[in-house]
Order: C-alpha cells, then sequence, then structure tokens
C-alpha cells in the first residue's frame, strides 16, 4: 500500500517456528512493561468512552495471546462502576495455558474462548466490543484494512489500541538502534525477578543464556516502525468512511490527560 510510513520488518514472535514457551516468556515481560507504564488506565478510559455512548457490552478481545493487560483493564472498569462489564479473550490460536489459567477461575465475567476467532471476520465473532491491544501493527497493511473493513460491514465496535506511535524519523531509528537493544536487554535483567508466573525456562534463557533478552530488544524495537503512524490511519480508513459507521483515531489518554498510545476507534451510527 503505497504512501505509508510503516515498514514491514519481522518480530521473532511472529514464526510460526518460534517457541510457544519463549513466545510465553516474552509476553510475560511486555504485560510488566505495560504495568509499570499504567497503559490499563488509558484503555480503560477509551472503553468507557464506548460504554458512555453505546451501552455497557461484553469486551470480546481479538489476538489476546496469553491474556496480556486486558483483565486488568477490566478491573478498572469494575471500579469505575461499571460491574455488568465481562471480558472474553480470544486468539486464532487458542492459548492452552491462558484456557487453563482464565476459565479455572470462579470469576465468570473473565473468560478465555476455546474457539480460534479470526479478526478478519467480525460477522463470525462473538457479539460486543472488539479490542486489539498492541497487536495491530503485526498486521500487513492488507490484514490490517480487511480487519478495519471487517468491523464497519458488521456494524460492530472496534477499538485498537498501541502502546507506542511511530513518529521517529527512520534514519534516526537505525542510527540509535544498538543503543536502543542494549538498554531493552538490560531493562530485561531488572524486569524479570516481578515476572508471573516464575519458570525456570525464564530464569535460565534470561541470565544465563540470554535468547530472551535478544529477542525481547529485537522485538520491541521493530514494534516501533511496524506501528501504524496516525497518517497511516488515514490511508487505511480513506474508503471506510460512510453515514452509518463513524472513525476516529489519535493520542490515547490517561486520567490525568497524559498521552499514552495511540487508538482507533469505530462505532456504529444508531
Amino acid at each position: 500500500m503505497k504512501g505509508l510510513k510503516r515498514i514491514q520488518l519481522f518480530e521473532f514472535e511472529d514464526f510460526e517456528w518460534f517457541p510457544g514457551w519463549l513466545r510465553s516468556c516474552m509476553t510475560r515481560l511486555i504485560v510488566i512493561l505495560q504495568s509499570m507504564i499504567r497503559t490499563d488506565q488509558a484503555i480503560a478510559v477509551l472503553i468507557a468512552r464506548v460504554y458512555k455512548e453505546k451501552g455497557i457490552m461484553p469486551i470480546v478481545d481479538l489476538g489476546s495471546g496469553a491474556g496480556g493487560m486486558m483483565p486488568d483493564v477490566l478491573g478498572l472498569l469494575k471500579k469505575q462502576g461499571y460491574d455488568s462489564a465481562t471480558l472474553l479473550m480470544t486468539d486464532l490460536y487458542p492459548n492452552e495455558q491462558a484456557i487453563a489459567k482464565f476459565n479455572g477461575k470462579e470469576d465468570p465475567s473473565v473468560r478465555y474462548s476455546e474457539q480460534s476467532v479470526d479478526a478478519t471476520n467480525m460477522r463470525q465473532s462473538p457479539e460486543g466490543l472488539k479490542t486489539m491491544m498492541n497487536s495491530f501493527h503485526h498486521m500487513r497493511p492488507e490484514q490490517a484494512k480487511k480487519i478495519l473493513a471487517s468491523a464497519k460491514d458488521a456494524r460492530t465496535p472496534l477499538l485498537i489500541y498501541e502502546m507506542g506511535e511511530n513518529k521517529m524519523p527512520l534514519f534516526i531509528w537505525w542510527l540509535f538502534l544498538p543503543l536502543s537493544l542494549l538498554i531493552l536487554m538490560i531493562m530485561v535483567l531488572f524486569m524479570t525477578p516481578f515476572v508471573k508466573p516464575m519458570t525456570w525456562q525464564q530464569l535460565i534463557f534470561t541470565y544465563l543464556i540470554p535468547i530472551i533478552p535478544i529477542c525481547y530488544a529485537w522485538d520491541g524495537q521493530a514494534s516501533m516502525p511496524r506501528m501504524y503512524a496516525l497518517k497511516d490511519i488515514d490511508i487505511l480508513l480513506e474508503d471506510l468512511h460512510g453515514n452509518d459507521y463513524k472513525w476516529e483515531h489519535g493520542a490515547a489518554l490517561k486520567p490525568d490527560g497524559k498521552k499514552q498510545g495511540t487508538y482507533i476507534l469505530g462505532l456504529p451510527v444508531n
């Protein structure tokens, strides 16, 4: 797709051959990072806006992987008075460990679907507010366009959130890449003790054989130029506007007004 700032770099976790246990170890680190910068607050603000406009509905998270931040987001929403809010996590390839973890709890408001759910075919997905948290940048432009078009065609609410923003010029990104990789690798060493659940793989492949820091650092840096810049989103949405569905996108805000990431919000017009 012409005119996009985004570039298609690889991330290790995108490869089918990448071991599932290693992907889970990296996901746990991402959850720690999101907890540190409180992305759950910015996401909860956005979902609360949808609830105020459209009423409370089930949250159907797409591409949930091992779970991510959405259970924490649901907890914040309940503290704000949205007691009837529920969360259904889904994935094209459901995570068996996450299914056992969340479906084994007594809390019926949080569940993980055992059925495969395709984000590009929202007519076949469960009803509710569809969310995509820090996963949209993994989609190639053709896939990204298809996801947005699917939401519009199905007239289902869609909230996409990325905890970063693609603003840095590409040559600057390349220039500082070695230093950025080193910083992220060092960060992993300090974040790992806070990982839950802790596994022997997490420890050994962090401190003795540093595969996790290397893969985490590269994926973290590669995700930045892969994110769709705000002008990129304009290009993706240029022929998806209509009287029966509205789009907006911009910087996400925490309750205190500070910026934290970017979002795309699509809502059907009643």
